[in-house]
């Protein structure tokens, strides 16, 4: 499967800058080199009874024990350095040759936040060294999440985990739930879509009558809601065939090189429309249009699995540039689009039309490079991980 871009944004500072983009889904551990083991391995006879987590799950028929954790501070900022303190205790002697693997990910989804792979005792304490009836601590230290992010813990040995006893403990892939670092995420943004009798003409002009009794919202930083540099501004509306998405842009530069449907113009300026019709978590579809109205359209069966580019959405789309296209010399204003997005072609779509009070899931992109370098995401919904596809924090689209 290819994976673009947008998938995936590292946050550096308020933007945003395109790099190599691998997949962050919570698959194998780094495979992390055993380090030579300082001299003494440091041993409880019981652990302490101040943890902030406790859990009780076990690995391999019950030989290794998972206490618990204790976080510190339990009440961080995001971006505060947090320490995390994990409890073990070998009942039976351990299995031999595997590596300890700590993760921070998305309570609901598993998505990665953050691989915190590392040692157990920085070395000092490998599995099959574990004294049986001895807890073992092994310390070290994450950054606070921005969104709330659930610690898992285990064991790899090559392409394999070491067996967790209880389905109910770990989730997924042999990885125990540790400690539930942050808060409540902010709630998910809605969006109710009026109806209309009369669609709007697209010729990228938004002096319809449907728009202007359309509610208007302006879209923030991506990662975490931070206002941005440019404005973008987005309305949606429907009838009976379309779901219609109006973008107007601000940029003083609008460019774009590629001419190609379902060329990456991910890779450059463009907006997006993600829709997730019947709020599964799993199937959507992706629209998306540049200032040259190039289009990209792709179904996906799973979250970013399987991209389908030879899915066509049948939309039809006008652009109005308010400046020069690809003249970096002067400065232009920005520019416009109108999407009508026929249901019919959309995947799972509950009700054609769909019927009033129906609520799907969805989310508004835009891609802007300033001095087409720097890159800055911006969503209708913040997504507070480095991943456009992040289903669970998609807003509310419902149908009035």
């Amino acid at each position: 499967m290819r994976v673009h871009p947008c998938v995936l944004f590292p946050l550096l500072s308020s933007l945003l800058l395109v790099g190599a983009c691998r997949d962050e889904q919570a698959g194998p551990a780094h495979r992390t080199p055993r380090l030579p083991a300082p001299a003494t391995r440091r041993t409880l006879d019981a652990a302490p009874a101040e943890l902030t987590f406790r859990s009780g799950a076990t690995f391999a028929g019950g030989a290794i024990v998972y206490l618990g954790s204790r976080v510190t501070p339990e009440k961080a900022r995001p971006g505060q350095p947090v320490k995390l303190a994990h409890y073990f205790q070998a009942v039976r002697t351990p299995p031999q040759g595997f590596h300890f693997f700590v993760h921070v990910v998305e309570p609901e989804s598993g998505q990665m936040l953050n691989n915190a792979d590392h040692e157990f005792q920085e070395g000092a304490a490998p599995l099959e060294t574990w004294p049986v009836g001895k807890v073992l601590e092994d310390v070290h230290t994450v950054v606070m999440p921005a969104s709330p992010g659930r610690v898992v813990l285990g064991f790899w040995r090559d392409e394999e985990r070491l067996a967790v006893d209880d389905p109910r403990a770990q989730l997924g892939a042999n990885r125990v739930r540790g400690p539930l670092l942050g808060g409540e995420p902010p709630a998910l943004p809605e969006y109710t879509v009026t109806r209309v009798k009369k669609a709007p003409v697209l010729d990228g002009v938004l002096d319809d009558e449907a728009w202007k009794g359309a509610k208007a919202v302006t879209l923030v930083g991506s990662f975490d809601g931070r206002p941005v540099r440019l404005r973008t501004e987005a309305r949606l509306v429907y009838d009976d065939a379309n779901l219609y998405v109006a973008f107007d842009v601000e940029d003083p530069d609008v460019w774009g090189t590629l001419r190609d449907r379902d060329a990456p113009i991910y890779e450059q300026e463009v907006v997006e429309v993600f829709l997730d019709a019947n709020a599964d978590g799993r199937t959507y579809n992706e629209l998306q249009v540049s200032p040259h109205n190039v289009l990209f359209d792709a179904y996906f069966p799973a979250r970013r699995q399987g991209m389908d580019l030879s899915w066509d959405s049948g939309m039809k789309t006008a652009v109005k540039v308010r400046g020069t296209l690809d003249d970096a010399s002067d400065r232009d204003e920005g520019w416009r689009v109108e999407m009508a997005i026929p249901f019919k072609n959309l995947a799972e779509v509950p009700h054609v039309p769909p019927t009033p009070g129906e609520r799907w899931r969805f989310n508004l992109y835009r891609l802007e490079h300033h001095d087409r370098r720097q890159v800055e995401g911006q969503a209708f919904s913040p997504l507070f991980v480095g991943d456009f596809h992040a289903l669970p924090r998609f807003a509310w689209l419902v149908f009035q």
